[in-house]
């Protein structure tokens, strides 16, 4: 059997429903966006499903150009569509990543009226620290849409994966934290006094690569790219992951094999994992959902071959556990993104 496809990554339908809100504030039509972005609106009601990467891409751009803001309405200036286009442009131009997001805060501080940003070097650490008009505290989405907007660029202008040693959020935790967690650190808390990302200082002095050439293939599928690309890589989660992309399914180890593989007790595994709030079962079926996403959005293969690829022996079970991980079975979720 060959291995399964690229995993593309998936992103959680909770995020999908943050992106809708300034739409359904506004009176507009959430529905037709979703279906033109490929994301089938009953989705809405099943708490466990997941997008690809490139619909949430496209639901992105689709709540941009309707709101004609690419922060979906969260401050009270608008960010113009093609603001993201400018600042990228703006930036390929510093020599190192301390002076592009130096430059990118700039840019920012001038589009946005709430919020703004300053960047601290401390030491051997560096700190991205959000500064907020408002006494309230925002919704989370909004400390980390910038965040992840700033995130991106910063890894994407030096080709890398810059680690995040810590993140906190002035709100109050939200239901799907763990979301965050993996796209920031699991280091991550809420309702601290400010919000921030910090980081090693050293990948500030580090150069740009990027060139107006690859600005332009950056832009051609950002945000998709940087959404899933630059998560967290470098926990125990990640490295499983890894391990298994590398197997067909019907070969990932047992767990006990697992914990011999990456030179631990099952006992010590098990705890780290836990740490992480996760489980082997429940990096098996993220990984396993990821897959079938993948393949439902850009394979014509039948639901029964990616049901046996998947590992699953039958096709009743595969429909079952799609069903529990997104709300809707496989050949529905396949029609909803053809748009019957």
């Amino acid at each position: 059997m060959n291995a399964p496809p690229p995993d593309k990554g998936t992103i959680s339908i909770h995020f999908v429903q943050e992106a809708l809100e300034g739409v359904v504030q506004r009176g507009l039509d959430a529905e037709d966006l979703l279906n033109r972005a490929g994301i089938s609106p009953e989705l809405l009601n099943a708490p466990q499903a997941r997008v690809s990467s490139a619909h949430f891409g496209a639901l992105w751009h689709l709540i941009a150009q309707a709101l004609d803001d690419e922060f979906f309405g969260m401050d009270s200036h608008p960010m113009r569509v093609g603001s993201f286009t400018l600042l990228c442009h703006a930036l390929i131009h510093c020599e190192t990543l301390e002076k592009a997001l130096r430059r990118a805060l700039r840019f920012l501080r001038l589009v946005l009226d709430d919020l703004s940003g300053t960047l601290v070097r401390d030491g051997d650490r560096a700190y991205l620290v959000i500064a907020d008009r408002c006494s309230a505290p925002r919704r989370a989405f909004a400390y980390g849409t910038y965040l992840i907007i700033l995130h991106g660029l910063a890894c994407w202008l030096i080709g890398r994966r810059i680690p995040l040693q810590e993140a906190r959020f002035r709100c109050a935790e939200p239901a799907f934290s763990g979301e965050w967690r993996v796209l920031f650190s699991p280091d991550l808390r809420f309702d601290q006094a400010e919000t921030a990302i910090v980081f090693p200082a050293d990948y500030l002095d580090m150069a740009n690569v990027q060139n107006e050439r690859t600005a332009k293939v950056f832009l051609r599928s950002a945000p998709a790219n940087f959404l899933v690309k630059y998560r967290n890589s470098e926990g125990l989660t990640a490295r499983i992951r890894r391990l298994l992309r590398r197997l067909p399914p019907e070969a990932w180890p047992d767990f006990d094999t697992l914990a011999r593989q990456l030179h631990s007790s099952a006992s010590s595994l098990r705890r780290h994992l836990t740490d992480e709030g996760q489980s082997y079962q429940s990096i098996k079926d993220d990984l396993r959902c990821d897959l079938a996403i993948s393949q439902l959005s850009h394979s014509d293969k039948s639901v029964l071959d990616i049901a046996h690829e998947l590992g699953f022996a039958e096709a009743s079970a595969f429909h079952r556990a799609f069903k529990k991980w997104t709300g809707a079975r496989p050949g529905e979720y396949r029609r909803a993104l053809a748009g019957h």
